[in-house]
């Protein structure tokens, strides 16, 4: 058996993390990292929101490149979470994206979202 997270734990956490997307619960933990990605894929980060949903529409447990157990968090507000990560390919913004995320209490926590490197 593989260790986790297991295809069926990493459907769960994709499942998770859309619907807090979707509620608008969303917290970027290195806010100006993230702006500063955004502004090199060439979008507003006001469209952050749809662009994490439909990259967990496309994201499958096949995605991911997390390691096995998960990455603990060293951030302060999430210190000790699991961090999930995925790579897929997004058509709308022309690139392969690295997506690393963890749910906590139903809110979704943005770590990195950047083109690949």
């Amino acid at each position: 058996m593989d260790p986790r997270p297991a295809h069926k734990e990493l459907s769960g956490k994709i499942r998770v993390a859309k619907s807090a997307i979707a509620q608008g619960k969303i917290v970027l933990v290195e806010p100006l990292s993230i702006i500063c990605d955004a502004a090199e894929l060439g979008y507003e980060t006001q469209y952050l929101p749809i662009i994490l949903g439909e990259l967990l529409d496309i994201a499958t447990p096949e995605h991911y490149v997390g390691t096995r157990p998960p990455q603990k968090s060293y951030e302060k507000m999430i210190s000790g979470k699991d961090l999930i990560a995925f790579k897929v390919v997004y058509e709308r913004l022309k690139s392969i994206i690295y997506l690393k995320y963890t749910v906590v209490d139903g809110v979704f926590y943005l770590v990195s979202l950047h083109e690949d490197r």
